[in-house]
């Protein structure tokens, strides 16, 4: 039980960070936060199908290829934000 009460708490620490983040890209339009907002939003997601489901070794299942996305659009954005910075 307090395994899926923690779950729940990342979860929602993922969805807050989520929408923090998309309410900056609706203040300043960048790439980067729009990134970081699809990003943990995609971590909460996968969070939560994990907390629901009964999977006994996570990095053998399907539900790791959330995380591996999340951090995939992380890297891209911040290389694509580097990118627009060194064309001045």
């Amino acid at each position: 039980m307090l395994n899926s009460f923690l779950a729940g708490t990342i979860t929602m620490g993922f969805a807050i960070c989520a929408l923090f983040f998309l309410r900056f890209w609706r203040t300043t339009r960048d790439h980067l936060f729009l990134g970081f907002a699809l990003a943990f939003f995609l971590l909460g997601v996968g969070q939560a199908l994990l907390g629901l489901s009964i999977v006994p070794e996570e990095e053998r299942s399907f539900l790791y290829l959330f995380r591996l996305v999340a951090f995939v659009i992380i890297i891209v954005s911040i290389w694509r934000k580097n990118g627009e910075t060194g064309r001045g």
